[in-house]
C-alpha cells in the first residue's frame, strides 16, 4: 500500500501513528496490570480504562504539556498520555518507591507536578471542585493555561458537580469538564439514573457551552477538546463534554459486570474497539500500513514488559517514607520534630 504524505484532521502521518502507539500502550499497560492483580502484587482497588483509550489520549493530545490534568481513580491512561514513565505508573501500582506517588498512591492516586497531573481522586467528583480551584489560580495569576478534568457519569449526581459548574460558569474560569459517559457508572445503566437523556441540560442551567462526542473516536475527542481549550483560554469560561464511550472490563477488577449482557459487551468489544477503529481510519486514508500498526502494538509491548520488570525490582518504601512529603505547620511540626523513633521489624 503506498503511504501518502498527506495530514488527517490536521495531523501528519508521524503524530497520527503516535497517537496509535499511546492508545497500544495504554491498552497493554492495562492488561498488565490486570495480569499483576491477579498473582496479587498489586493490592488494593484498580479500576482499568480498557475501552476508553480514545477519549483520554484524544483529550490529553489536545493540550499544551504546561495545562493541568485532574482525573478520577480511573487515571492509569491519563497518567501516560499526560507523559509519566509507564515504568513510573507501573512501579505505583506495585506499591514501590520508584513510582510517580513513590509507592505511596497506589492506583488510585498518581501524581506528578512535573507533568502538571494534579492527581487520580478517590472521591468521587473531588476532582471537579478541586479543577475550579486551579481555574481560579491561572486566572487570578493572569496565565494562558487550562485545566481539563476528566470524570465519570456517576460523578454527574454528586452536589461537586453542580458546585463546581456553577463557580466555573459564574466567574468565567479556564476549566474543561469532560464526562466519560461509560454508560454504567458503578453498576447502573445510566438511563435509569439520570432524568434527562444526555449532559446538556444541565450544561445549560449553568449557561456553559455543551458538546457531545463519540468517545471512542479519538480525532472526534481531540476536536471538541481543542474547541472547548480554545474557549477557555479566551477568556470565555468552560465547557461541558460529554464522551459517549464504553468500559470492555467491570467497574474495577472485582466487579463481574452482571448488570450487563455478554452480547452487549461482545458488540462493543468486536464492532467499537477504539484502537481498531483509529487504526483502520489511518489504512483507509493511506497513513498507515499493517506493519506500521503491528510496529507500534510490539513496541508497546516490550515497553509494558520492561515496566512491569522494573517494578518487579524496585524496592518498597523505607520506614521514613511516612514523614517524607508530608505538609505540616504550627503544632503539628512541633509535635513532627518530638515524635518518638521509627520501631524497626
Amino acid at each position: 500500500m503506498a503511504i501518502r504524505e498527506a495530514t488527517l484532521a490536521g495531523l501528519s502521518r508521524e503524530q497520527l501513528l503516535a497517537l496509535h502507539y499511546e492508545m497500544s500502550l495504554i491498552r497493554q499497560f492495562e492488561e498488565k496490570a490486570a495480569e499483576a492483580y491477579t498473582l496479587g502484587k498489586v493490592g488494593g482497588f484498580l479500576h482499568l480504562y480498557i475501552g476508553q483509550e480514545a477519549t483520554g489520549v484524544g483529550a490529553i493530545s489536545a493540550l499544551r504539556p504546561t495545562d493541568y490534568v485532574l482525573s478520577s481513580y480511573r487515571e492509569h491512561g491519563h497518567a501516560i498520555a499526560k507523559g509519566i514513565e509507564p515504568r513510573a505508573v507501573m512501579a505505583e501500582l506495585y506499591g514501590k518507591v520508584t513510582g510517580g506517588s513513590r509507592g505511596k498512591g497506589g492506583s488510585m492516586h498518581m501524581y506528578s507536578a512535573e507533568h502538571r497531573l494534579l492527581g487520580g481522586q478517590a472521591i468521587v467528583g473531588a476532582q471537579l471542585v478541586i479543577a475550579a480551584g486551579v481555574g481560579f489560580g491561572i486566572q487570578y495569576q493572569e496565565q494562558s493555561d487550562i485545566a481539563l478534568t476528566l470524570f465519570g457519569d456517576g460523578a454527574v449526581d454528586e452536589g461537586a458537580f453542580h458546585e463546581a459548574l456553577n463557580l466555573a460558569s459564574l466567574w468565567k474560569l479556564p476549566v474543561v469538564y469532560l464526562c466519560e459517559n461509560n454508560g454504567y457508572s458503578m453498576g447502573m445503566n445510566v438511563k435509569k439514573a439520570w432524568s434527562v437523556a444526555s449532559l446538556e441540560p444541565r450544561a445549560a442551567a449553568y449557561g456553559m457551552p455543551y458538546l457531545r462526542v463519540d468517545g471512542m473516536d479519538l480525532l472526534a475527542v481531540r476536536q471538541a477538546v481543542e474547541t472547548a481549550a480554545a474557549t477557555a483560554r479566551a477568556g470565555d469560561g468552560p465547557t461541558l463534554i460529554e464522551a459517549v464511550s464504553y468500559r470492555f472490563r467491570g467497574h474495577s477488577i472485582a466487579d463481574p459486570a452482571q448488570y450487563r449482557t455478554r452480547e452487549e459487551e461482545a458488540q462493543w468489544k468486536t464492532n467499537r474497539d477504539p484502537i481498531v477503529l483509529f487504526a483502520a481510519k489511518l489504512k483507509e486514508a493511506g497513513l498507515a500500513t499493517d506493519d506500521d500498526l503491528k510496529a507500534n502494538v510490539e513496541r508497546a509491548g516490550a515497553t509494558i514488559e520492561e515496566a512491569a520488570q522494573f517494578a518487579e525490582q524496585s524496592e518498597f518504601p523505607s520506614f521514613d517514607e511516612l514523614y517524607e512529603h508530608v505538609q505540616l505547620d504550627g503544632a503539628g511540626a512541633i509535635a513532627w520534630r518530638n515524635r518518638p523513633s521509627t520501631p524497626r521489624d
